[in-house]
């Protein structure tokens, strides 16, 4: 996947970010995710990300304890929203099968194009965190998978869908909406609602859907 060449404006808080947060530490928070999207988390310093935010390196500590720290609590908050909102998108869709795929690959696919730079990340630098962190993370993702392949096993189950891997295929599915992230763009040709809607078709032929089936 392409790193993202664009970086956030520092008075652009990051989708990591939350109301609660510290002003100083919401602006640290947007400089690591704008940093480490460009230069990678190895290639980041304390230093770098400390002078993106315009505060001494010292005022970091204040409020994380280190980089790895930045790293997960960015990767968790990121997998803590997408989790949620697929949750309740499930909730709102109903019980027909097709529905309730199309509901959950927009929330996936509408977070990557929300925030490219934070999903990049979460994929990308997985890879970075400690062991205790990357558990933790790993155990988040392992969740929203799953609900992807509840959704596709019901489907098969039911006549909808006519897959006849549907745990390999809402694999499918959840990757190839994951990878949006790495080359969407805003001024691209298309819009993000447009890209959504491409996405729920695709997760819907990759699935065999059949309509009145049953």
């Amino acid at each position: 996947m392409a790193r993202p060449t664009e970086t956030n404006p520092p008075r652009i808080l990051s989708s990591a970010v939350r109301e609660t947060d510290d002003p100083v530490a919401a602006t640290l928070i947007t400089a690591a995710v704008t940093t480490m999207a460009a230069k990678g988390y190895h290639g980041t310093s304390v230093r770098d990300i400390a002078a993106a935010a315009g505060v001494a390196v010292g005022s970091l500590y204040n409020y994380f304890g280190s980089k790895q720290d930045l790293l997960a609590l960015i990767l968790n908050r990121g997998l803590d929203t997408l989790v949620e909102a697929t949750e309740a998108a499930l909730l709102a869709a109903g019980d027909d099968p097709a529905d309730r795929l199309r509901a959950i690959v927009g929330v996936h696919v509408g977070q990557h194009t929300k925030a490219p730079r934070e999903s990049f990340l979460g994929n990308s630098e997985l890879r970075s965190l400690e062991p205790q962190n990357y558990a933790v993370v790993v155990t988040k993702r392992d969740v929203q998978q799953r609900m992807f392949e509840r959704v596709v096993v019901d489907g098969v189950n039911r006549g909808v869908f006519t897959t006849r891997t549907p745990v390999d295929t809402a694999r499918f599915i959840v990757s190839a909406s994951t990878a949006v992230a790495g080359w969407f763009r805003p001024d691209g040709p298309l819009t993000a609602e447009e890209v959504t809607a491409r996405y729920q078709d695709i997760a819907l032929d990759a699935v065999g859907y059949r309509k009145g089936g049953g």
